[in-house]
């Protein structure tokens, strides 16, 4: 494999609001490519196991909302939050939270994930296949750093939550990043 990592090539399946619908729902359907994402910008992405769970609620996405000006004041362009969960829940979700600037980006079959090397089994939990919990910070689609939580496989009886956090990745940004870190993973298929 090449020095350089890409982000792989997926359709991810999106709500997008449309006013000329009218109602209670005015959204419809938007296919959106990786390159339509990713393609021309500095994007921070956090990967979480899921929509409503407590460390995901609590305190990875509250915090990547909280710093979001500061992300903004390093160049990134946008912070995306990516889960194995469908539109619906994510958007259930963001509301919720009262997130503000982050794009909850639905992974619903788990394609984006699985190619990034990151989807595990939580069987364990009654989840099924959900993403590992990890960030990257992704430059016209080229990953330049990821930091992946430890003790990475498949029903892990834990939930670690240690690297990918908002504070972690903004400290990078800042050319202060934290020792013990994680470099890419080499294993990306798409």
């Amino acid at each position: 494999m090449s020095a350089v990592t890409r982000v792989p090539h997926v359709v991810f399946k999106t709500r997008v609001r449309d006013e000329s619908i009218g109602g209670d729902n005015p959204y419809d359907w938007k296919d959106q490519t990786t390159a339509d994402i990713f393609g021309g910008k500095k994007v921070v992405v956090f990967s979480l196991p899921g929509a409503f769970t407590p460390t995901c609620s609590s305190n990875h996405l509250p915090r990547y909302d909280e710093l979001y000006e500061e992300f903004k004041a390093q160049g990134v362009d946008e912070i995306i939050c990516v889960s194995v969960n469908d539109a619906f829940v994510m958007f259930k979700w963001g509301k919720e939270q009262g997130n503000k600037n982050i794009f909850l980006l639905p992974d619903g079959n788990g394609e984006f994930t699985r190619k990034m090397g990151m989807l595990v089994d939580k069987s364990n939990l009654g989840f099924g296949m959900r993403s590992w919990r990890y960030s990257m910070l992704v430059n016209d689609g080229v990953i330049e750093k990821m930091f992946v939580e430890p003790d990475f496989g498949d029903n892990c009886p834990t939930d670690p939550f240690e690297v990918s956090d908002a504070d972690t990745m903004l400290a990078y940004l800042k050319g202060q990043e934290p020792a013990g870190v994680s470099e890419p993973r080499k294993s990306f298929v798409g």
